[in-house]
């Protein structure tokens, strides 16, 4: 009897997880979610995981939804490796996947064939192929606010207007991976056309934790200023041998993804004056924040640690994340008429985005970001950093917005979208005259 009425309860199981999303579709939107809270790169992943759902939370309390229709935050566990991210994504387009945000640049170049098929945009924010700017040659796929190349112009403009560029030496470390490979070619580029030399030190991924014959090398090189494409135990790494060797960590500076709170709380007051770029606001004194706080995290409906991690970098930078595919939803609902919207709604809402500051501050995010305005030929969005500095134990912005060099990265963009696709003859473009 026991186990029949085991079988009983495992059918009805079966079969309520087959009804649920047919009602979902009717009175919610799903969003899923690729996580990395597991893996090498967990400290990482998982705060910008919690920034992503409390935002999303946040609207369904607060609001009702968008417009009245819920999101359903449905996380899969991909532990940043390619193949589980494609698994993810198998496993859930089906379900009314409005937009995907891969979380690694191996998962992303997996999933952008993939977007035209399924009719389901990929929105790597800030990462991924930058050649997927040009949205003539990919009109599923966007990386508001920059790209990666877009983001290394604002940081040698950085560097040029601390002491000027021309005849110096930029050292570049960086994870021997896609993602860290990734800015290289227009790194060289500018090399040529700046006037600097550049020396570069790959890291194997299992050297992240041990780079003491890459810093010997920085040593003997001596490069005027260090650049870092790293991500995960590279990072702390890296700062504190940095130190080790008495380099100036006011003129060592990290990506985006190289300027977290895990990442330099683990180096302390070692790692002050290291500085990072950055897109997205700093801290809890925004009233979307405040408003996450008081309606989910405080509620006990947030998954993060602690209320104190809330407003660090990625915790933020997933919130951004969320910001940018809520605001899509509330453009394509408008565009459309209709409340639940498609995949297909959605990359219409991401192309006609205007995040523009008075838009931001109704979203309760004044000064958090500088301006993101999407278009058909423009899948970036003119997004600018600034740069911030560890003052040994917290980030401090140091920099005003610094715009990327549009006029010299954008040619080599959409140089890059034409070799990508010239050997893809049913490639889908679209034409934006």
């Amino acid at each position: 009897m026991k186990r029949n009425t085991l079988i009983t309860l495992a059918a009805g199981v079966i079969a309520a997880s087959s009804w649920i999303p047919v009602a979902q579709a009717q009175d919610s939107m799903y969003m899923p979610s690729l996580t990395y809270r597991t893996g090498p790169f967990a400290g990482g992943g998982t705060p910008f995981a919690d920034g992503y759902a409390d935002y999303f939370n946040m609207l369904n309390e607060r609001d009702g939804g968008i417009n009245g229709v819920k999101i359903v935050v449905d996380e899969c566990e991909t532990a940043y490796n390619t193949q589980k991210g494609v698994e993810c994504y198998e496993a859930t387009k089906g379900n009314g996947a409005l937009a995907y945000s891969p979380l690694s640049t191996g998962i992303t170049l997996a999933l952008i064939p993939k977007a035209p098929v399924d009719e389901i945009p990929i929105f790597s924010m800030g990462y991924g192929l930058s050649a997927a700017a040009a949205g003539e040659q990919f009109p599923w796929t966007f990386v508001y606010p920059a790209s990666y190349w877009n983001q290394l112009s604002s940081i040698l403009k950085y560097i040029d207007s601390n002491g000027g560029i021309a005849g110096k030496k930029i050292g570049f470390i960086y994870l021997d991976v896609g993602y860290g490979k990734e800015p290289i070619p227009v790194l060289d580029q500018l090399a040529d056309s700046m006037g600097f030399e550049v020396a570069k030190f790959p890291v194997g991924v299992k050297e992240m934790q041990n780079q003491g014959s890459q810093w010997l090398n920085v040593r003997k090189e001596r490069p005027d200023w260090m650049i870092m494409w790293g991500w995960g135990a590279m990072n702390p790494t890296a700062i504190k041998e940095a130190a080790k060797i008495r380099y100036p960590l006011d003129k060592f500076i990290g990506n985006w993804w190289a300027g977290s709170h895990s990442d330099l709380k683990a180096v302390g007051e070692t790692g002050k004056g290291y500085l990072a770029a950055n897109f997205s606001g700093i801290g809890q004194d925004f009233p979307a924040v405040q408003d996450m706080l008081k309606y989910v995290v405080n509620e006990g409906k947030s998954k993060v640690a602690s209320a104190d991690d809330v407003g660090n970098v990625l915790y933020n930078r997933g919130m951004f994340n969320a910001v940018v595919l809520a605001e899509a939803i509330r453009v394509a609902q408008e565009m459309t008429g209709k409340k639940v919207i498609s995949g297909a709604d959605m990359r219409d809402g991401l192309e006609a985005i205007d995040l523009n500051q008075e838009r931001l501050t109704e979203l309760g995010l004044e000064g958090f970001t500088g301006s993101v305005k999407g278009s058909c030929a423009d899948h970036e969005g003119g997004g600018s950093i600034f740069i911030q500095q560890w003052t040994g134990s917290d980030w401090e912005k140091v920099s005003d917005l610094i715009p990327p060099m549009a006029d010299v990265v954008r040619p080599l963009l959409e140089e890059a979208a034409e070799s990508y696709v010239a050997d893809k003859p049913d490639w889908q473009s679209q034409s934006c005259s």
